[in-house]
Formats: C-alpha cells, sequence, structure tokens
C-alpha cells in the first residue's frame, strides 16, 4: 500500500496560490526582486515537499522491499532512488 501524501496536497494547494500570485505581480509589472523573492519562496516550498514525499517513500515503500526479504523488489526500490538523485545532479 502506497503512503498518504495528504499533508504534501495542502501544502501543493499553497504553492498553487502563491504561483497564481506570481503571475500577477508579472502581469501588474511589479519590481523584479520582489517577484524573484516570491519564486525563491516556491522554489523552497516544492523543495520541502519534495524532501517530505521522499522521505515517506523511504519510510514505507522502501523500508517494506527491504523488510519483505523480496531482493528483486528491494534493488528495485534502490536502483529507482539512485536514477531520482542522477537526475539531480
Amino acid at each position: 500500500m502506497h503512503p498518504s501524501h495528504e499533508n504534501q496536497l495542502v501544502r501543493l494547494k499553497k504553492v498553487e496560490g502563491q504561483i497564481r500570485g506570481i503571475q500577477t505581480m508579472i502581469d501588474e509589472q511589479r519590481y523584479c526582486m520582489d517577484i524573484l523573492s516570491q519564486i525563491r519562496a516556491v522554489t523552497g516550498a516544492m523543495r520541502k515537499i519534495e524532501s517530505g514525499i521522499l522521505a515517506s517513500h523511504l519510510q514505507h515503500c522502501v523500508n517494506d522491499a527491504i523488510t519483505s526479504n523480496n531482493s528483486k523488489e528491494a534493488a528495485v526500490k534502490i536502483k529507482e532512488i539512485k536514477r531520482l538523485f542522477e537526475k539531480m545532479s
């Protein structure tokens, strides 16, 4: 069973509102630094969401695969994480 990400969904909805705010700021030709500040806030919020989902994945999905003694499933989960971090660099 996959973990619930309801708390991350709440955060995503807040980010959605922030992004709409940035669009409004651009439409209104607001000061560049104010827009950039809001973009940084959204980026930080997205990193927290990503971190929360990754932590949940490690605690549930990866842990379950490892403790199930199914070495193939565990190897798949580890390979998925490795690919994710390779894409980040």
